[in-house]
This record gives structure tokens, sequence and C-alpha cells, in this order.
């Protein structure tokens, strides 16, 4: 590991727990009865710590969407040709994309990212060039990236999304684009998680029995071939994963390093959530789950990074669109916790504590 990234990970913290406790004391006083805004409550909690405030204030709203080709579509895995990548990162700038018709409806700002995008893009004022390489190689044949591109996704993406954080008490939501990237999703996911790949690989792209069997022997060959060290995080991104993953993992470092909270999207960046807490386990703290992905090695990412979707809604596009609805959630619920009146500061009666206590 480099002194660069080493710096990164020692630099997160995890969230002040006396101001949690204090943010809890707050929310059981608030001028409703206990629990009645349900997750609303835990969400409100988890923000203030991470913000350092009871009273938690969110500053900005902002997505990442990283992009990037994968050199596995050659086994046929996906349906679509390998030219879409490029094509919506386009469509994107253009705002012609899902998200970013949500983003601009809700008012999320978006930077999007060329991680690795095979076909050559134009210079675009929306568009940050990182272009580790032009789409990774075969995972079913060897390794996705070197060592040293596996660790400058994770740096360039910690500095963009420290510079999206700003000076933090903001919201950061990750989105993806790539074909095939579902693949490296379920290797990763199946490598960290230590679950086979008959339960972490999906149907992506609308694949049927016969196609995504061919799918997961895919996944159990990459894994077979390149054996990554589950215990080294940047082991497995280098050897099964993705350009646009590994840039993503960042964004979350990074995001964190600044005091933001982070709402991730579906599998794609579940992935990348499992390389980012591996690498800094404090980093998990500053997570939120924006939804919960139909594709099947979601809840497998969930399960083992602790987190419950804030939505289910049957998603699967990607994009950062789950992450994005979610972040209304997460500032509605820290504008609870910040403007409500406890029943003190109201000058209401609160319930009895007798009757609290079913007495």
């Amino acid at each position: 590991m480099s002194s660069e990234l080493r710096e990164l990970i020692e630099g997160i913290d995890p969230p002040d727990p006396a101001v949690v406790k204090r943010a809890g004391i707050r929310q059981a006083r608030l001028t409703k009865p206990p629990g009645s805004l349900g997750r609303l409550e835990e969400i409100s909690v988890r923000l203030a710590g991470i913000f350092g405030s009871t009273r938690p204030v969110v500053k900005g709203r902002s997505l990442v969407i990283a992009a990037g080709d994968h050199g596995v579509v050659a086994q046929g895995v996906t349906a679509y040709p390998q030219e879409i990548t490029g094509q919506m990162v386009l469509n994107f700038l253009a705002g012609g994309a899902a998200v970013t018709a949500m983003t601009r409806s809700l008012g999320v700002d978006v930077t999007v990212v060329d991680a690795g995008v095979k076909s050559g893009l134009p210079e675009h004022p929306g568009l940050i060039s990182l272009r580790i390489g032009a789409g990774t190689a075969d995972i079913s044949m060897g390794p996705a990236m070197s060592r040293e591109q596996a660790e400058r996704c994770v740096l360039e993406g910690a500095r963009i999304g420290a510079n999206v954080a700003g000076s933090g008490s903001g919201l950061v939501a990750t989105g993806d684009m790539g074909i095939g990237n579902t693949t490296p999703s379920s290797a990763i996911t199946a490598a960290i998680t230590g679950m086979p790949p008959e339960v972490t690989t999906g149907r992506g792209t609308g694949r049927n029995a016969h196609e995504l069997k061919h799918k997961t022997e895919v996944v159990a060959r990459a894994l077979a071939v390149n054996d990554p060290d589950t215990e080294d995080p940047i082991d497995v991104l280098g050897k099964v994963g993705g350009f646009e993953i590994g840039v993503l993992s960042g964004v979350m470092l990074g995001a964190a390093s600044r005091g933001s909270a982070v709402v991730i999207d579906g599998f794609i960046s579940g992935a990348a959530a499992l390389i980012a807490t591996g690498l800094c386990p404090a980093s998990g703290d500053y997570l939120f789950a924006g939804h919960r992905s139909a594709e099947a090695g979601h809840s497998i990412v969930l399960d083992h990074l602790g987190l419950e979707p804030i939505l289910d809604l049957d998603m699967r596009l990607g994009e950062g669109t789950g992450a994005v609805l979610a972040m209304s959630i997460v500032e509605a619920a820290a504008a609870c916790l910040a403007e409500m009146a406890t029943f003190d500061e109201a000058g209401v009666s609160d319930a009895e504590p007798e009757k609290i206590h079913g007495k």
C-alpha cells in the first residue's frame, strides 16, 4: 500500500459517539411519540454523528457517476454492445439520462468521470477524464488491471470525493456506467463475502437461465484464474474489479475524509463499498444504502455491510438513480432532528412516565 493511500485511510475517523448519544437524546425528546418517525430517526442520529452536530444540516447534494469498460464482455456476459458505455456518458453530459432528469428535479449537482471507457470521448467541461486505461482486461483470463492502476483508481476517486464534499456536512451519491460491470461486481462480492458465484451473480441486463449459468461460470473462472487475496482489497480490485468500481471506492473514502455522508446506489456501488470498507472499516459508518437493487448479489453486499436500504422499488438501472432518490429522505430526516422542537422547547406536555412504561 502506498503512503498516500495509507494517509487517506488514517485520516478517516469514526463519527463522534458523544454527538451520536446527544442526538439520540434530542431525538427522543422531539414533539412526537418515540419511534413514530420510524427509520428516519435512526438515519438522523447517524447523520448527526457524521456531521458532528446534534442539529445536522445538509449543506449540499452531489452525485458522482464513474464510467468504465470491461474486457470480460468478450465472454458474452451481456447482450449489450460495449459502445453503449461511451454513448451513455455523452447522454449524461447532455442531460438525457434517467438520473440526470432526477438530479435536475431534485437539485443535485452531477460530476461525470471517465474512469476507463474504451471508446475515446471528446473533451467536455462537465467530464473528468481519468482514463486509467481503455477498459479493463478480461478477468476470466487474468487480472483486470495492475496493482498500480488499482491504487490510482482509489486515489483519484478520493480526490474527486473530497472535492465534491467540499467542507463536509453534505451528501455524496455514487453512480456507475459500464456495460458488463455486474460481472466484476459479482466476482468482488464473492471474493470479499465468501459467498459462491452462484448466489452473487444475477441476470444483469436480462440474461435468461442458460445465459445466467454461463455468466456464473465466467465469474467462477475469474476467481479461480486470479485467486484474489481476500484480505487485500486492492488485490481484489486489481484482479477482478473495474476502473469505475475503484474510482467509486475512492469517492466514498474521499467524501468520508471530509465529514460528508455517502449514499450508495445499487450493486456496482455496493461492490465499490466492499472495497472501501475493506480498506478502511471506519468508512462504513459514513455510508447509507440508497435502495435495494433487484440484482441478486446486492442483498448479500448490504448484509455484509450491515446496511438497511432506504428504498426498495425493484430498480436495477444503476447510474445513481436509487441513491439520488434516497437523498431527499436522508435530508428530510436531518431536518426533523434539526428543526423540530422538543417537548420542553414547545411547551407541550409529554406522555406521563407511568403511561410510557405501561403502568
